[in-house]
């Protein structure tokens, strides 16, 4: 067909028999999102199942956001399990790992996104709002890496996707515990992608910027306008913007990225 015929046909709205749907770009893919009751871990949850994609939803105490959430997915037609555990706790971790492998025989896609912040200046923080940050936000990345990283390498299979941020990428005032985390984790990032590389898993991270979230809607006006200020684009971001991001990353489409860190910041960072 021509490009002047294929143009007729879309102006008389005629549908040639040669363009099909396009076909679901994780269909028979199971993903495992951690923190994926809520915010930017629900987007992406979502996001990963209208591309076709099972799940199993890792929360914490936020019960009734996840089963919601599932029920949601079930109406795409997908495979929906919870996965309570708390990542910072490796034995749990990997007790939900084991069910999760029972239910789905296998995992193909991991998203550690599971974080919390806990804001103080330096000479405020103490060292339990240390430990707590950087266990759940890094230690927790490794703890469900750990966990599913065998059976991805054993199918030659796998694609890891790690939510770091802008603030580990400039640092900000008050946090230097999420910042330190997010930083860490990036470099996680990168070296597992060099060990990876010839086994088939790949392993990336997306760095949000300000989302609108519950956490973007806790600042003060005076201090978000101050934000939008900074921001090239002159707005926040939106979670399913996050979620496209991920999906691109595990789909097909990523296959020849690894060890990389895509910014979403509306231009904060660049």
């Amino acid at each position: 067909m021509s490009a002047d015929s294929l143009t007729l046909c879309v102006i008389f709205d005629k549908k040639p028999s040669a363009i099909l749907p396009a076909a679901m770009k994780l269909k028979g893919r199971t993903a495992l999102v951690t923190g994926g009751s809520r915010g930017i871990g629900r987007a992406i949850a979502v996001a990963l199942a209208e591309e076709g994609a099972d799940l199993a939803l890792n929360y914490v105490s936020s019960e009734a956001a996840a089963q919601h959430l599932a029920e949601d997915i079930r109406t795409l037609g997908r495979r929906v399990i919870l996965a309570r555990a708390d990542v910072s706790d490796y034995p749990d971790t990997f007790r939900m790992a084991q069910e999760v492998l029972q239910e789905f025989g296998h995992l193909d896609i991991l998203v550690n996104n599971a974080g919390i912040n806990s804001d103080k200046t330096f000479i405020k923080m103490d060292h339990a709002a240390w430990r707590k940050v950087l266990a759940i936000n890094l230690d927790g990345a490794f703890n469900c890496t750990k966990v599913f990283i065998d059976q991805m390498i054993q199918r030659n299979f796998g694609r890891v996707v790690n939510i770091t941020s802008v603030i580990g990428q400039i640092g900000n005032f008050g946090q230097a515990n999420y910042a330190a985390s997010k930083a860490g984790l990036m470099a996680f990032t990168k070296s597992l992608a060099k060990e990876l590389a010839g086994k088939g898993v790949t392993v990336n991270a997306v760095a949000p910027g300000f989302i609108e979230t519950e956490m973007v809607g806790a600042i003060p006006e005076k201090v978000k306008q101050r934000l939008l200020d900074q921001i090239p684009l002159k707005r926040f971001g939106r979670a399913d913007e996050v979620g496209r991001a991920v999906v691109y990353l595990v789909s097909s489409d990523g296959d020849y990225v690894t060890g990389a860190e895509l910014s979403i910041n509306g231009g904060l960072f660049m």
